[in-house]
């Protein structure tokens, strides 16, 4: 994944943000309905930097949400974890982080693991609505604590959302890049050859990306042209790349239904390839489009995809893990957000 910029919008007046309590205490986190297994994972590996925060939650009768903070929060440094994944957990994560801040809190910073409607970033027709801006500009609206208000994403379909925030909040963009290059190295090992695996797109729209990664791993490079029929059809136009005899792992941002996995791990298997696995950060994985990916089969009967791996930063694909080992693997990517969370993001480290 390319190594890209990042963003940090939002001086406050005076040119920066005020400084953070001098109490050494550790950071407070708390989390949606569906992202308790994340928060609690990276509590657990870093004890030593995180607690949870304990709180209470419950429904009424009638559906409607309860909060309430069983512990203070003022003055500390409060991290919300919750991804944008549906109406529900958006607004979750809305009335949590408005909570904090109505209780003082020093600093927010709100990780969003997937940002649900990335695909929808542009309207392509008249009176379309861009749902992806919409979300950014509603949490943008959320007040902001003297130590800031800073929303943390990760492998966004499009770049560009981290600029679609408003009203002086910051933006800061993740790459799961080494999830997915600890991957190739084990399809290289097992390989016996770099020479012998290749990373393949589904598309041309990730080769910028693929491409990095490639170049980085010391592997091929391996592109499916398509060509869009409609919303939910496309059409596979060729293959670019020598892939007879190689094993070829799939990289995407996503997995939706799987439909492009498949028309692609086809266009790889005309072309003689081998094995191939599938490395995603995001397992959105809707309906039974897991079990879709696990019977697809070439022309022959052979199957299409030997394993998938995913990040955790998507229940359902927590879920799925859990209900097919043999075939998916979610992977963790708590180190990747305590480490920014410790030390701040890569690009800007021993930056004066």
């Amino acid at each position: 994944m390319s190594t890209g910029s990042f963003e940090r919008k939002g001086i406050l007046p005076g040119g920066c943000l005020q400084p953070p309590p001098k109490h050494g205490l550790k950071k407070l986190v708390i989390h949606t309905s569906s992202y308790g297994y994340l928060a609690k994972e990276l509590v657990a590996n870093n004890p030593e930097s995180f607690e949870l925060l304990k709180f209470e939650r419950k429904r009424f009768a009638d559906g409607e949400r309860y909060h309430r903070l069983l512990q203070k929060v003022r003055g500390r440094d409060v991290v919300v974890v919750g991804g944008t994944i549906d109406e529900k957990e958006t607004m979750e994560l809305y009335f949590l982080s408005t909570m904090v801040w109505r209780y003082k809190a020093h600093s927010i910073t709100a990780i969003l693991p997937y940002f649900g409607y990335s695909t929808m970033e542009r309207a392509v027709k008249f009176g379309e609505d861009v749902k992806a801006k919409d979300i950014a500009v509603m949490l943008s609206s959320l007040p902001k604590p003297p130590g800031g208000l800073t929303f943390v994403m990760l492998d966004l379909h499009a770049e560009g959302i981290v600029d679609y925030f408003e009203n002086g909040v910051w933006t800061e963009h993740l790459y799961a890049k080494q999830f997915v290059l600890d991957g190739i190295a084990q399809s290289v090992a097992e390989a016996g050859s770099p020479a012998k695996v290749n990373i393949g797109t589904t598309d041309g729209g990730r080769l910028k990306w693929a491409d990095s990664l490639a170049k980085e791993a010391g592997v091929g490079l391996a592109i499916v042209l398509k060509r869009r029929l409609s919303g939910t059809k496309t059409e596979r136009m060729a293959v670019q790349g020598d892939v007879a005899g190689v094993d070829i792992d799939i990289f995407d941002d996503m997995i939706r239904t799987g439909g492009s996995l498949v028309e692609s791990g086809k266009g790889y298997r005309e072309g003689k390839s081998r094995k191939h696995r599938v490395r995603a950060t995001h397992g959105v994985l809707p309906g039974k489009a897991i079990e879709r990916l696990m019977g697809a089969t070439d022309e022959s009967g052979e199957k299409l995809f030997e394993h998938v791996y995913v990040t955790n930063s998507h229940p359902r694909a927590v879920r799925l893990a859990k209900k097919y080992p043999q075939f998916l693997t979610a992977v963790s990517i708590t180190p990747l957000l305590a480490d920014y969370l410790i030390n701040g993001h890569p690009l800007e480290r021993g930056v004066s």
